[in-house]
């Protein structure tokens, strides 16, 4: 099997001087491991692992079956696996370390969707994941194409989506000597992924993507990393040419020479002898943790107690395998009020009468009892610092620790269960269903009086002049009351886009998508394009400040290219405003906070996409531009909005670190 990149260094290291220090015998030898052999042991673990890896290549070249003649490839393994998986697209950019593998999924059918930058092409793929429930996959060349990718890596991992990164890598044999390209991997995805793998023999490729596959969706979802030498996608004349020279053995003359051709002939047959027998290349079974039936009744009982119940709604309740019409239904019909945070924005479509969509702080408040579905008390709830004591709190999670993280610090939980929050909630409504719960409805009016307080005094807002060019709250609303309800809205920013989040309104289910709990600028491009992909029949609106726009622009040639037409609203008001405001106020100087007026409408033109500016003289007719705008793209342009804006202070006082 492949190299799995191991985790238990020191709690391998812990267990065996627990275990020696328990023997008389082994008391002199502590001082010995824990000044020389702890430093050693991560070592050590690595050299055991390349000493079977290599064992296992040489067995295999010694006694294996090689079919010499044969044009199948690496390359045609992986692709077999993702058809088998149902993956209906692989992103990637161009690199020679991976053509087996793309090659092999167009023969199969899997689009090839190729992108400008590897970071968008893993966006893209972790897109795809959240808006279809299947798993979002990507594939990038050795080196360069790999860490290109951490980053969006890491905000899957935060954003807990299912996402398969297939990277190149050098030849097996050629590893630490120089090769092209040639780093170590693994070691950057150690603690961004739930696994990394290493294969080195085809007969592993099967076997081992099938494992990463079943990883990235079981329990908390999130990335992996599979990574294939070079030497193992390629056909065997291909890789042998290469290796081993056409009649080498028989001109090598001295025992050195004749020594250096055999062990590459081993290594060959090695690397690709055959299974003993076909290999299965149907999914794994996906596992995740249910809340058991004693603590939904319990929870069940409080609710029943509680005068003024709420629930946190988490990312977590739009992950497969429940459907989120399902769970938008159990809410439905429970009707407690409930907060809408990350993925789950928009479960309750853009009417939802007890969403609490204003001044989340201030019911938090009010309520006697909060239950947490998903949602972590982190910084995005004060740590959970407003849960005071004397509220009953009950937090669902697939991750234990996120459940009750700060507990005990700063909130005390009555409740805590690992289990799916979708799940949950399903099996919460069934059970208060029984019990003829009724939520009191005078609680719910006063979610609804808040929301319509705050959203008067926005829209008031969006009336008031700015110094220059457009009000963005102005703008925003009449971008909210342009947008078709079979809109998806990717948001890509900092002050325009949390502006954004108030006064716009997703129009349904799985209709939002943002970066998550890493806020990581520059999603948009990736995000729109596998967006759009997903939901070919739907208007994509990014929405961009011209800080985070400078990341992706490029893609734009990417959604030409691939007949994938977004649209892309670039709040501009030259400045990276989210960071500006406090610095200037704080630190007395806007040192690099500033940007220009720039025509990013114009640069998309380059690509073959429309570019529109709007600026004050167009503040009576932005709703026929964005008309305007939607028919251009449904007719198959991109088309990019550059919105010349002005400042407010609607966002004085918001977090920026």
């Amino acid at each position: 099997m492949a190299d799995h990149q191991e985790q238990c260094t020191f709690a391998a290291a812990d267990s065996f001087l627990s275990t020696a220090g328990s023997s008389y015998f082994f008391y002199p030898f502590l001082v010995v491991l824990s000044l020389a052999g702890w430093c050693m042991m991560n070592s050590a673990i690595q050299r055991f692992a390349s000493v079977k890896k290599w064992a296992k290549i040489g067995y295999a070249g010694l006694f294996g079956k090689v079919s010499k003649e044969s044009t199948k490839h690496g390359g045609d393994l992986v692709a077999s696996v993702l058809k088998s998986h149902g993956v209906p697209y692989v992103f990637c950019l161009s690199g020679g370390h991976i053509s087996p593998i793309l090659t092999s999924c167009e023969k199969l059918g899997i689009r090839i969707v190729d992108t400008r930058h590897e970071v968008n092409a893993v966006f893209a793929a972790d897109a795809v994941s959240r808006l279809s429930g299947k798993i979002g996959v990507a594939a990038v060349t050795a080196g360069p194409g790999v860490t290109n990718a951490v980053t969006a890596m890491k905000n899957a991992q935060m954003a807990q989506s299912p996402v398969l990164l297939i990277g190149g890598s050098a030849a097996t044999a050629l590893k630490g000597r120089g090769a092209l390209q040639d780093i170590d991997q693994l070691s950057l995805f150690s603690t961004i992924c739930k696994a990394s793998y290493s294969v080195s023999r085809m007969q592993d490729i099967i076997p081992t993507l099938r494992q990463a596959l079943q990883a990235a969706q079981s329990g908390t979802p999130g990335p992996v990393f599979v990574e294939f030498p070079l030497d193992i996608l390629y056909p065997f004349k291909v890789v042998s040419e290469t290796f081993v020279k056409p009649d080498a053995t028989k001109k090598a003359r001295s025992i050195a020479a004749k020594a250096e051709q055999y062990f590459s002939n081993v290594y060959l047959n090695g690397i690709f002898a055959q299974p003993a027998e076909e290999q299965d290349v149907s999914p794994l079974p996906v596992t995740r943790p249910t809340v058991s039936d004693a603590d939904i009744s319990t929870v069940a009982e409080l609710v029943m107690k509680s005068k003024k119940p709420m629930v946190l709604v988490g990312s977590q309740c739009t992950l497969a395998p429940n459907p989120v019409g399902a769970v938008r239904s159990a809410l439905e019909a429970m009707r407690i009020p409930s907060s809408l945070s990350g993925m789950a924005r928009g479960l309750l479509g853009r009417h939802g009468d007890f969403q609490i969509r204003q001044n989340r702080k201030e019911a938090i408040k009010d309520s006697d009892m909060i239950i947490l579905c998903g949602a972590v008390p982190d910084f995005r709830l004060n740590y959970g610092r407003d849960f005071r004591r004397g509220k009953t709190i009950v937090s669902i999670n697939r991750d234990k620790a996120l459940a009750s993280l700060n507990s005990g610090l700063f909130w005390k939980p009555t409740l805590v269960a690992e289990g799916d929050p979708a799940d949950f909630l399903l099996r919460l409504q069934k059970k208060l269903g029984q019990s003829g719960f009724a939520v009191d409805e005078e609680w719910v009016k006063t979610a609804q009086n808040r929301n319509k307080t705050a959203e008067d005094k926005n829209k008031l807002r969006g009336e008031e002049p700015t110094d220059v060019h457009l009000n963005p709250i102005k703008l925003l609303h009449e971008l909210e009351e342009s947008m078709d309800d079979n809109s998806i809205m990717v948001a890509d920013g900092g002050d325009f886009v949390a502006t954004a989040a108030y006064v716009t309104r997703p129009r349904g289910p799985l209709m939002w998508l943002d970066p998550g709990p890493f806020g990581t600028l520059g999603v948009g491009g990736g995000f729109a394009l596998g967006a759009k992909l997903v939901r070919p029949d739907a208007d994509i609106w990014l929405i961009w400040g011209d800080g985070s726009a400078g990341y992706s622009l490029m893609e734009f040639d990417s959604f030409q290219r691939h007949k994938t037409p977004v649209i892309a609203l670039v709040g501009n008001d030259a400045c990276w405003s989210q960071i500006h405001r406090d610095q200037v106020e704080i630190l007395g100087s806007g040192i690099s906070c500033m940007l220009e007026y720039s025509d990013y409408d114009k640069a998309v033109t380059a690509f073959g996409a429309r570019g529109i500016k709007l600026t004050r003289k167009d503040q009576v007719g932005l709703k026929d531009a964005f008309k305007d705008a939607i028919k251009s793209s449904r007719q198959g342009q991109s088309v990019l909005i550059n919105a010349l804006i002005g400042k407010t202070d609607f966002r004085k006082g918001s977090i920026s670190v």
